[in-house]
């Protein structure tokens, strides 16, 4: 049995030290995760946690209008390719939509660009490099379906 809820932030650390921060120098808390306005998500496939993202109320100047940010998205390695990472997206479209929120955004691994154009994000702005490597900048539009 497959299930989507909201989790608490520690419960997102485990699968992002593995998927996320595997040998990289970076925190596995983020700033925000503890904010009123945060809420976080997971994918449980027979109660086990598999998926995880973290949405944070945060705003860039390149999109006109109420926003949230996708952080730490991530579906344990074993999982991948079952549609759990679409079905989050879909339930936090409906948690946003409820906030009124008009976009969501996030800085997407170069590797997840084609997940994320699936799911109706699309770039915005050049390439970009940080420690974990390269990224582009994505934003979907919330609305009714």
């Amino acid at each position: 049995m497959v299930s989507v809820k909201k989790i608490r932030a520690e419960e997102t650390f485990p699968l992002r030290l593995e998927v996320l921060r595997k040998n990289i120098d970076l925190p596995h808390q983020f700033d925000g995760d503890l904010d009123d306005e945060t809420f976080h998500l997971g994918v449980f496939e027979n109660e086990k946690l598999v998926c995880i993202g973290t949405f944070v109320k945060n705003a860039i100047e390149e999109i006109k209008g109420t926003q949230y940010q996708l952080r730490g998205m991530a579906t344990a390695t074993d999982v991948r390719g079952k549609g759990y990472g679409k079905l989050l997206l879909s339930f936090a479209s409906d948690e946003l939509l409820n906030r009124s929120i008009n976009f969501l955004w996030c800085n997407a691994r170069e590797v997840a660009v084609q997940f994320y154009e699936k799911n109706h994000f699309q770039i915005i702005g050049d390439l970009f490099v940080n420690k974990v490597g390269p990224h582009y900048k994505m934003y979907k539009e919330i609305k009714k379906k």
